[in-house]
């Protein structure tokens, strides 16, 4: 029999989430989601729980995030019903671990991108070791942030978190500290013995002996360029600071800039901008639902999702090919409400403000 995909248990005083497709990095699935989303609601009713902790399978990483080819196939079959659907719960569920009455631990260990964001920074206790490669890396496949990627990077300090969400870069444990992706650094071997402590006393009292501080980080150094450059009001004018900088770093930030789909930068910088404004983790995610929707059916995703997982030849060629071809109109379309369609949250699960 096949092995199941997330594997939920009790362990002591812990609720365990294990996700368990290391061969895709721990990708996840509808399937995956929903019965994350029902293991928390009878945790946090059992007082026999103090904390849930959730990990990956394997030595990869945590989460390598959604599993994009398979969406890609549902566009092309079935006009992507199966997709948004997935996204309706998978965004439920980013919400419902922020709101998450019991202590949420994440071990962010390894690769941690898009999806896998989702599942784990929004939690109370994020932890990094010195594995972790935390991104959002949606502009190099023709998509736009979500998982609440938008609103984590929008309150990141100054603009690293435009630096992010536009590049796609991954950043090491110290930088996703600096950028609020995590909240504590613990060594990759001294994970067991944390998890073996979790499940007999209380979060409180145990992570203080394991946290020790992180190696160094790159953004750090790089504040200066970085928060001049993109504070520019479009990405073309972004483009032009990092190439006028004088900085060898920035100057080949703008050539990673030009190789990303250039409707996806303008509609990541717009969506950026609009969740400082949004207030509430569920109303950015909301406004993520939108963009989502419309760039599942952009020509873009379709083509990125093929240079980059399936031919991998890495020569995307976008619609339209230039930043300078992107209007403020169809932008705009990204960010048109759906309707009936729009994304609402169940009986009793108000918009309120996440607790980070």
């Amino acid at each position: 029999m096949p092995e199941e995909s997330v594997l939920l248990g009790v362990e002591g005083r812990t609720g365990r989430v294990t996700l368990n497709r290391p061969r895709a990095i721990n990708a996840l699935t509808h399937e995956m989601v929903t019965r994350i989303s029902g293991a928390l609601d009878a945790w946090e009713q059992d007082p026999r729980i103090t904390a849930v902790v959730i990990t990956g399978a394997g030595e990869r990483g945590l989460c390598a995030g959604g599993d994009i080819r398979a969406i890609r196939e549902d566009v092309r079959t079935g006009g992507g019903d199966a997709s948004t659907a997935f996204w309706r719960d998978e965004y439920r569920l980013n919400a419902r671990i922020a709101r998450c009455s019991k202590p949420y631990v994440a071990l962010m260990d390894g690769i941690v991108m898009g999806g896998g964001v989702g599942v784990s920074a929004h939690g109370s206790v994020r932890i990094v070791t010195e594995r972790s490669r935390v991104a959002m890396p949606e502009t190099g496949i023709g998509f736009v942030p979500d998982v609440g990627g938008t609103y984590l990077l929008a309150l990141a300090p100054g603009q690293l978190g435009t630096h992010l969400a536009l590049t796609g870069a991954a950043v090491g444990p110290a930088d996703a500290l600096l950028c609020g992706l995590a909240d504590h650094f613990v060594p990759a071997d001294r994970l067991p013995a944390l998890l073996s402590d979790l499940s007999r006393a209380d979060v409180a009292d145990v992570l203080p002996s394991y946290v020790r501080d992180a190696p160094p980080g790159e953004l750090g150094a790089n504040r200066e360029w970085i928060d001049h450059c993109y504070a520019a009001d479009t990405v073309e004018e972004i483009v032009d600071r990092l190439l006028d900088s004088g900085v060898t770093a920035a100057k080949e930030t703008a050539g990673t800039l030009l190789g990303k789909s250039p409707t996806a930068l303008k509609v990541t910088l717009a969506a950026l901008r609009r969740a400082r404004r949004l207030g509430s983790l569920e109303a950015v995610l909301a406004q993520e639902y939108r963009v989502s929707c419309a760039a599942l059916h952009h020509p873009d995703f379709a083509e990125g999702v093929r240079a980059q997982v399936i031919d991998k030849d890495r020569a995307p060629r976008w619609t339209p090919a230039s930043l300078g071809e992107v209007t403020d109109d169809e932008v705009a379309g990204f960010f048109a409400p759906l309707g009936d369609r729009e994304l609402s949250w169940p009986v009793g699960d108000s918009a309120r403000e996440a607790p980070r």
